[in-house]
């Protein structure tokens, strides 16, 4: 089954064309950072204008790669869930109606769970393993940070959120204060490499690290706010040099990426995960790459670590957890809307092992 994926949540415009759910043909993204560096963050409104200009000829290049035309295509999947609503409905609209011209189904996809599947990619079989599950995913991003687990029957629960900024929302608000431009991510993690990370002594949020108990509830919930303010109050009223600028960053990845190795260690005992998957933009980070691999294999969990390519907004996710969606029965009959929100109960995620057919 060739499967037209199309992804447009936030302010990439991106199609793929992905074959029974494992074979890339076509992967193709088309960024917008250069029309929203100057209001470091993206603006809702000119994304969807963007997405609009942008899709129909990022289609026509996915095709292209393929080597398929648009008749060729079985079905059509696209993110609806969650994301900016006015980018989310260009991508829905125009899915609609391609599926419709071509008489063919298509499906709203879970952006968030699309993530978690697009870890996979590179080894398809260890979702068919029932051993491997159930599954811990870290999703962390720049609109999301959770910890998802995921059981062989497909049922999906998040077990740990955010309560504030997203890992990468706080990597974007820190680049900002420090001058560094937009987005965020990959250079704080460039500069970090160069400074030191005991420079400053930031905070671990929801850690218990800080002199105040730790709620029970929050054993497994992320906060990012206190670190972002605390580097906030380091550089007021000071004039920061280049080496003050990388011991800065170097000091706030270094909190962030301990309290998100630390969790997911703590998730996946608490479940007993064997297998961890970390997936979302800021995934590619190199210290959290490294740091998540080196504390996995001490705890004797099994990795897998997305693609950098499949960890940034992308179409091939959408169009593989299309396939799976499709295959276990279709789109409902009622259609779907978008929405903005992740929402509380994630449902059946469809490439699970166990899951029954009639689910």
């Amino acid at each position: 089954m060739n499967v037209l994926g199309i992804e447009t949540s936030c302010d990439e415009t991106a199609v793929a064309v992905v074959r029974d759910g494992r074979a890339v043909l076509a992967n193709v993204v088309a960024s917008q950072v250069t029309l929203h560096a100057g209001y470091g963050g993206v603006v809702p409104e000119l994304a969807a204008r963007e997405h609009l200009t942008a899709i129909q000829p990022v289609v026509d290049a996915a095709l292209a790669q393929s080597g398929l035309s648009l008749a060729a295509m079985d079905a059509v999947a696209v993110t609806n869930a969650p994301g900016l609503v006015p980018a989310l409905l260009v991508g829905c609209a125009y899915a609609k109606g391609v599926a419709l011209a071509l008489g063919c189904p298509v499906v709203g996809v879970n952006h968030f769970l699309a993530h978690i599947y697009g870890s996979f990619y590179g080894c398809p079989d260890l979702l068919a393993d029932a051993a491997a599950f159930p599954l811990l995913a870290l999703v962390v991003s720049g609109g999301h940070t959770a910890l998802v687990t995921v059981s062989a029957d497909g049922h999906a629960r998040l077990v740990g959120v955010t309560l504030d900024d997203a890992a990468g929302e706080a990597y974007d608000k820190v680049a900002k204060i420090l001058d560094l431009g937009y987005p965020g991510g990959p250079l704080i993690d460039r500069l970090a490499t160069t400074g030191n990370p005991k420079a400053y002594a930031f905070p671990r949020g929801l850690t218990g690290t800080s002199g105040k108990a730790l709620a029970p509830e929050n054993r497994l919930n992320f906060s990012f706010s206190g670190v972002k303010t605390s580097l906030l109050y380091a550089v007021r009223d000071r004039t920061l040099t280049s080496s003050d600028r990388a011991d800065l960053a170097a000091s706030f990845q270094q909190a962030v990426v301990e309290v998100l190795v630390a969790k997911t260690l703590r998730a996946a005992a608490e479940v007993g995960a064997p297998t961890v998957c970390v997936c979302g933009g800021v995934a590619c980070n190199s210290q959290l790459r490294r740091d998540m691999d080196t504390a996995l294999r001490k705890a004797g969990r099994r990795l897998v670590l997305a693609e950098p390519k499949y960890c940034t907004d992308n179409a091939a996710m959408v169009a593989g957890l299309g396939y799976h969606t499709l295959r276990r029965g279709g789109p409902p009959a009622a259609g779907f809307r978008v929405s903005a929100r992740l929402g509380a109960d994630l449902g059946k995620v469809p490439f699970a092992p166990l899951l029954k057919d009639d689910d």
